[in-house]
């Protein structure tokens, strides 16, 4: 399959004609095509992308055919090419689970994912600060129905959080592009390449649209409303904004960073700040929380911080060492995620003290999680091991304070992690044999019993549950086998990003 640059709008369009047919056209199968099908027709078309940015760096489209600078950008390069295979692979598994959970049969189920899919897209592709806005907004109304979309009191308070959050965060996006618009005359990324290092102005206006930013990414010190708001949802669609909304923030972020700022160095210093806060804080929080996915929840936050190493030390090696880290920290949290649904959906509960003695209940999930856990430390055979393995390599290239500094961060989060991680296993796979669960109401998709029951032995998570963390496991251990494969691809968007003369000249013609 070839794609040129005016085929770029069709992955924002597709998944919006699909939203609208999944609201107007009734029929739970073709949902659940819909469903699975748009997600993995937009990665095929990425990893066409991908082949055909190995001789072209990059493609664009201007909407109307205006001129460049003027017209709507569409700008795809291998980075985002990549992050579409990614994104695209990580929703179709999710949604998989989805089905398990039959969320699918809520009314609007089907269409809220679908238009989440189509903000991401665009989100991904554009080449205006203006339209990130427009697509980072279309990703965030679904959002808002698919986290109160099973009516619980709890559901809807934490919308309400999450809700405030975000409207606030773009209200500072907007007051970011107002800046930068009346500095500069323009919120096109390309014509803005480098004037953020040249002009203090344009510095400013740049700098707020990073710190809205940053906090829809969730880095510390901006990151308390994400571990509350994200582990109040189902297991599913906390799977979907992780592998998601953070990462589409933490992409804009290096790619805004590297074409406005170029190498200049100007937010190393406060980037270097919320990169080690972002990865101690986040670990060292995780060992306090009493759920499963509350206690993944900080770890995300600890994974923000890794990812912005490159963003940091600004080379080659340290930018494809980040971007290889947030595809391991996608499939790695899609694991445990998904797994701590398949127990929540058997067990009735995702807490600590009310789990036990799984190890020898469900090897199979002992398995899964065990290998997903070693991933979280950068442990062989996972795909942390090379994400770790290529941040502390590249900082160490760095050479002086930065690089210790950087290195020590990456060895405390890794301990304290590895402390967290360890507390979590003891917790859910070892002690004594469990009596009593929580089994779900009958007639009810995502709400378990309140009072436990006595626990028969031959209950066990179906197999099936367990079949879309299962899978990606296996993406995870096949990118540790396969590294040969995948750094020439993560060097050349890397490359891109420190090259940005393509990316000028696809876009504005010049």
């Amino acid at each position: 399959m070839t794609l040129t640059g005016p085929s770029l709008p069709l992955f924002f369009v597709v998944p919006l004609v699909a939203a609208a047919l999944a609201v107007l056209v009734p029929g739970r199968a073709l949902h659940r095509a819909l469903l699975i099908g748009v997600p993995l027709a937009s990665a095929a078309g990425g990893a066409a992308l991908v082949a055909r940015h190995s001789s072209e760096p990059v493609l664009s489209a201007r909407l109307g055919g205006f001129v460049g600078g003027i017209a709507i950008p569409f700008v795809s390069d291998t980075l985002s090419a990549a992050m579409l295979v990614v994104t695209g692979v990580s929703t179709a598994i999710v949604l998989t689970f989805a089905l398990r959970t039959r969320e699918d049969e809520l009314r609007f189920f089907p269409a809220m994912a679908l238009l989440l899919v189509a903000g991401v897209n665009g989100a991904l592709l554009t080449g205006d600060l203006f339209n990130l806005f427009v697509f980072v907004e279309v990703m965030l109304l679904p959002s808002y129905a698919l986290i109160a979309m099973t009516g619980t009191w709890r559901r809807l308070a934490v919308g309400r959080l999450f809700l405030v959050v975000n409207l606030v965060t773009s209200s500072v996006f907007l007051i970011g592009l107002a800046l930068t618009y009346a500095a500069a005359g323009t919120v096109n990324l390309a014509a803005l390449a480098g004037r953020a290092s040249e002009d203090p102005n344009v510095a400013l206006g740049v700098g707020v649209v990073l710190l809205a930013l940053v906090i829809k990414a969730g880095a510390v010190p901006v990151h308390g409303w994400l571990p509350r708001a994200y582990p109040a949802t189902s297991a599913s669609v906390m799977a979907l904004f992780a592998g998601l909304h953070s990462k589409v923030a933490l992409v804009a972020i290096i790619r805004i960073t590297s074409v406005a700022f170029g190498a200049s160095g100007t937010v190393t210093w406060v980037a270097l700040v919320v990169v080690v806060l972002s990865m101690v804080v986040g670990a060292w929080s995780s060992l306090g929380e009493n759920t499963i996915r509350r206690v993944l929840s900080f770890q995300m936050v600890s994974g923000v911080g890794h990812i912005l190493v490159g963003v940091v030390v600004a080379t080659a090696a340290a930018q494809a060492a980040g971007l290889v880290y947030m595809v391991h920290h996608i499939l790695t949290m899609g694991v445990l995620l998904l797994a701590a649904g398949a127990i929540e959906k058997t067990y009735g509960t995702g807490h600590l003290v009310r789990l036990a003695d799984l190890l020898r209940r469900e090897k199979a999930l002992a398995w899964i999680v065990g290998l997903a856990l070693l991933s979280i430390l950068g442990l062989p055979p996972s795909s942390g091991f090379w994400g770790k393995v290529a941040l502390v390599v590249a900082s160490a290239r760095e050479g002086g304070w930065l690089a210790a500094v950087l290195i020590c961060a990456i060895l405390l989060a890794s301990v304290l992690s590895m402390w967290a991680m360890q507390r979590l296993w003891h917790d859910v796979f070892w002690g004594p044999k469990m009596t009593v669960y929580r089994p779900r109401e009958r007639g009810k998709m995502l709400e378990s019993a309140d009072k436990p029951v006595p626990l028969p032995d031959s209950v066990r998570i179906p197999g099936a549950d367990l079949m879309p963390a299962g899978t990606l496991l296996g993406l995870s251990l096949v990118f540790f086998l396969t590294p040969g494969w995948w750094w020439p691809i993560a060097s050349r968007a890397a490359a891109g990003l420190l090259d940005v003369a393509p990316y000028v000249e696809a876009v504005l013609g010049r």
